[in-house]
C-alpha cells in the first residue's frame, strides 16, 4: 500500500498506468488519464537511443513541473543488473526529492535486490534533501522471484506492493502463450504473488493486457478487444488481485471498474453486515436474502467495502465502526491485519 504522506492517505492502486519516460507528452497524457498511479519507465518502454541522460533528463523535468493530482507516482529505472540502474536512480532522486512516492523494482531476483535498492535509497534520499519516504514496489516476472515473492514482500518496510510480470516471465519458462487466457496457463504464478503479497500486508497488481482498442480498430474488433480485457481483470480481481498495470489511457476505465466494487454490490454487503449484527451473530440466515452468513462471510464483506471506501462510496468512519465491532467477537481487525485501512 502506499502511504502518501503529504496527503495523509493510503492508496491501493486499481489501475497503475506505464509509459516511456523519454518524451515530454507521455507525462503529460499520464497525469490527465483516470488512473491511480502512474509509472515513468526508463526500462523497456525506453526505445535504446534514449537511454541514459536523454531520458533522465525529460523525466526530472517531468517530475518538478508537472501537476500528477492525487495519483500515485512511480519511475521504474532500469534493472540492478543494468549499466544504466544507477544513474537512473540517482538522477530521479536527486533531481526531483519529494516529486514522486516510488520505485518499481524490475527484474527482481532475490530479497537481497530489495535490500540493496533501500540501502541506495536511504543514501539518495539524504544527498536530494527528501522529506518524504520512497516506498517500493517489486516485479515478481522472474521463475527465481516466484519462488521467493514472500521473502522479497518482507525484505525492507519500504515495501508497498508486488506486480507480476507475465511478458518476462513467461519467456523466462518458455511459455509461448501469454496474451489470451492468462488465468488458464498462469493461475500458480498469480496466485502466488497474491498469497506472498497479502501474507506481507501489500497490495498484489495484475500484469497488462497488451491489446489495445486503436483508433483505426474495426468495432467488432474493439468490442472483443475491450471484452478481453475486462474478462481477464475480473478474474484476477476474482484472485484477489487489487489492480492491474495498463499501458494506455483507453484501458482506465474498464480496469477500473473491474477492481471497484458496484454500487449494488456496496449496498448489498452494508445491508448484510448490518442485519448480521442486529440478529445477534454466529451463523444466522439472512432474514432478508435468505442467504448463509457467519464471521467469515462478514470479514469478506468488510473486505469489500474498505474497496468502496477507496472509491469514495463509503466513508472511513463507517467502515471502522463495522471492523471494530467484528473485532470485539473475533479478536482482530482483518482490515488492520490485511492493511485495508489507513
Amino acid at each position: 500500500m502506499f502511504y502518501l504522506e503529504k496527503q495523509n492517505r493510503m492508496v491501493i492502486p486499481r489501475t497503475e498506468l506505464t509509459y516511456p519516460a523519454h518524451q515530454m507528452r507521455f507525462h503529460e497524457n499520464a497525469a490527465k488519464a483516470p488512473v491511480d498511479h502512474v509509472m515513468a519507465d526508463f526500462e523497456d518502454a525506453c526505445p535504446y537511443e534514449y537511454k541514459g541522460e536523454a531520458s533522465r533528463r525529460v523525466a526530472v523535468e517531468a517530475l518538478n513541473t508537472i501537476d500528477f493530482g492525487d495519483k500515485v507516482v512511480t519511475v521504474r529505472p532500469n534493472n540492478i543488473r543494468s549499466p544504466y540502474f544507477l544513474g537512473d536512480l540517482q538522477a530521479v532522486m536527486v533531481g526531483a526529492p519529494d516529486r514522486f512516492h516510488g520505485i518499481v523494482l524490475p527484474k527482481v531476483y532475490s530479497p537481497e535486490d530489495i535490500v540493496y535498492v533501500s540501502s541506495l535509497l536511504d543514501a539518495l534520499e539524504k544527498e536530494g534533501g527528501w522529506t518524504t519516504r520512497v516506498q517500493i514496489e517489486a516485479l515478481i516476472e522472474t521463475p527465481q522471484a516466484l519462488v521467493r515473492a514472500y521473502e522479497i514482500a518482507t525484505a525492507s518496510d519500504r515495501m508497498a506492493g508486488l506486480i507480476f510480470g507475465i511478458a518476462d516471465f513467461a519467456a523466462s519458462i518458455g511459455a509461448k502463450e501469454y496474451v489470451e487466457d492468462q488465468h488458464k496457463y498462469f493461475l500458480y504464478p498469480k496466485q502466488a504473488v497474491v498469497v506472498a503479497a497479502k501474507a506481507a500486508g501489500l497490495h498484489a497488481i495484475d500484469c497488462v493486457y497488451f491489446r489495445i482498442v486503436r483508433r483505426d480498430t474495426p468495432p467488432e474488433e474493439a468490442r472483443e478487444i475491450e471484452e478481453g480485457l475486462r474478462r481477464k481483470n475480473m478474474e484476477a480481481a476474482n484472485l484477489g488481485m487489487d489492480g492491474s498495470w495498463i499501458i494506455h489511457p483507453s484501458q482506465a476505465q474498464i480496469v477500473n471498474e473491474c477492481y471497484t466494487p458496484s454500487d449494488e454490490e456496496v449496498e448489498r454487503a452494508r445491508r448484510a453486515i448490518e442485519a448480521y449484527y442486529k440478529a445477534g451473530g454466529g451463523s444466522i440466515i439472512n432474514p432478508e436474502t435468505g442467504e448463509f452468513e457467519d464471521d467469515a462471510t462478514v470479514k469478506a464483506k468488510l473486505m469489500l467495502l474498505a474497496k468502496a471506501v477507496q472509491a469514495g462510496k463509503l466513508t472511513k468512519d463507517y467502515l471502522d465502526e463495522l471492523a471494530r465491532r467484528s473485532a470485539e467477537i473475533t479478536g482482530y481487525n482483518i482490515l488492520k491485519v490485511m492493511r485495508r485501512m489507513g
